[in-house]
């Protein structure tokens, strides 16, 4: 099935791209998410009526996500208490909620989507580097210190 972009979509393709998809892909994501449109001659007429206003959308969404990325990456070190045993390991974890709550007492705001956690959820004392997905090619990293309660 064949779609066209309204937005530029992570290894799919950029805004207003003609893409061949899967059918419930598109049904049932694309769609419904205002991300795509079917590829008929009256949507493509439709698009290119569009184009700029689409296109100034998407320029305001880079640039507010290259000021989030700046204020992140400006961040002092992120320092989360937890209780730990002797050798270093949590009791408990510390997942994407916990680390939104810390980043947010620092006057920054993320959401828990945004953060990546590629082993899941941090369960040792240490720092750590996460990535910060803000957008689909604008990444931040923010340092996260993880110490035992006293």
């Amino acid at each position: 099935m064949e779609v066209i972009l309204l937005e530029k979509i992570r290894k799919l393709g950029a805004l207003g791209e003609k893409v061949r998809v899967r059918s419930g892909y598109a049904r049932n994501y694309l769609i419904p998410q205002g991300k795509a449109v079917y590829a008929t001659s009256e949507n493509l007429l439709a698009f290119e009526k569009r184009r700029i206003e689409l296109e100034k959308l998407a320029a305001e969404k880079h640039e507010k996500a290259l000021l989030r990325q700046k204020s992140l990456q400006d961040l002092p070190v992120i320092n989360i208490k937890v209780k730990a045993s002797e050798e270093g390991k949590l009791f408990g974890s510390v997942g994407t909620r916990e680390i939104v709550e810390a980043v947010s007492e620092v006057g920054v705001t993320i959401e828990k989507r945004e953060i990546q956690l590629p082993e899941g959820a941090l369960r040792t004392v240490g720092e750590y580097e996460l990535l910060i997905d803000l957008e689909n090619d604008i990444v931040a990293t923010i340092k996260v210190s993880i110490t035992p309660e006293a």
